[in-house]
């Protein structure tokens, strides 16, 4: 009996063993990867779960099992990817810039050598919206009006400052700047505490629609003397705001502007083959995923390559060789 029950026993852990074995070579073929985007109410939280829904119905393909993380936006994103902490993040343009080159807040860390691009997402707009009653038709309009740069340390105030020098004017002496956040711009727009205001953002947005709804009619002013400024920065491209977006805007067709791009940057270290097929998934899908949100539509694949300031990173190079994008 007591031969038996140990006979029993040996077999069981036999069993057992083997059982683990197989289940620790099954979990060996899976690939978990997360993407930081921001907050939930952003564009770069939703961007995030259309990219990990692409490659998550791949799973059975590929092994690799996406998700989303919110996350603090472009700055937590690149110090979380450079630490290993995420796989993937959106990055704003300027910030992958910045970041890469060991600028602006990177300056003690110092540059950050193994970011990499995968590709450039949606613009982000220098979006200027002005009161009808303002008397703003152009740029040089905002000389003497109240106009919100945004907040201290904003992304919309660097934008604006450097809106502000491409036209040869001073935020300090030639307007009266206000520095309130984005979210309080558009009621403070209709009570008439100030005439004009900046958002750095992808459209369609909230504020912009709140803000042209009101009873105070307002309209988007181009920012289109900017050749300067796209030659000085090569973070910052041509964009335009879609008027369509905006029933309530007294403006008849889109606006010229420029802006940021949102891109997805992963580090050197993540594997070629996981970049790979993130990137072949999204770009030969392009027309389902600029269906996942409205901020996607204005998308191309060779506008997702513009934008990009840290180098490519070689599993998005392969594919991009591959289907002639890049030679």
């Amino acid at each position: 009996m007591k031969k038996s029950f140990m006979s029993l026993v040996v077999l069981l852990a036999v069993v057992l063993a083997f059982t683990g074995c197989s289940k620790e070579e099954s979990g060996a073929s899976r690939t978990f990867v997360t993407i930081g985007t921001g907050g939930v109410t952003g564009v770069y939280y939703p961007t995030g779960g259309a990219i990990s829904k692409m490659v998550n119905k791949k799973y059975d393909e590929y092994g690799i099992k996406a998700t989303v993380e919110s996350t603090g936006g472009s700055v937590f994103n690149v110090n979380a990817i450079m630490a290993g902490d995420l796989e993937f993040g959106v990055v704003q343009s300027d910030r992958q810039f910045q970041a890469y080159n060991g600028t602006a807040d990177w300056e003690e860390a110092g540059a950050q050598e193994k970011l990499r691009a995968v590709f450039s997402i949606h613009p982000e707009s220098v979006t200027l919206l002005a009161a009808d009653d303002a008397g703003i038709e152009s740029f040089e309009d905002l000389k003497g009006k109240v106009v919100n740069i945004g907040n201290p340390g904003s992304g919309q105030r660097g934008n604006a400052i450097d809106a502000f020098e491409a036209y040869g004017m001073d935020v300090e002496t030639d307007i009266s700047a206000e520095g309130l956040k984005a979210a309080e711009a558009a009621k403070m727009l209709q009570d008439g505490r100030i005439d004009a205001y900046f958002y750095t953002v992808g459209h369609p947005n909230g504020s912009f629609k709140e803000a042209t709804s009101g009873a105070r009619k307002a309209h988007f002013v181009a920012i289109d003397d900017i050749d300067s400024l796209l030659e000085k920065y090569s973070y910052y491209a041509a964009s335009y705001v879609p008027v369509s977006e905006y029933p309530g805007a007294s403006n008849e067709g889109n606006v010229n502007t420029f802006g940021v791009k949102a891109t997805l940057c992963t580090s050197a270290d993540v594997s070629d083959e996981v970049v790979y097929a993130l990137t072949k998934e999204v770009f030969e899908n392009l027309d389902e995923f600029k269906g996942l949100h409205p901020a996607f539509a204005v998308l191309t694949q060779e506008s997702m390559l513009a934008g990009l300031s840290a180098p490519l990173h070689p599993g998005a190079e392969k594919y991009y060789r591959e289907v002639g994008l890049i030679k």
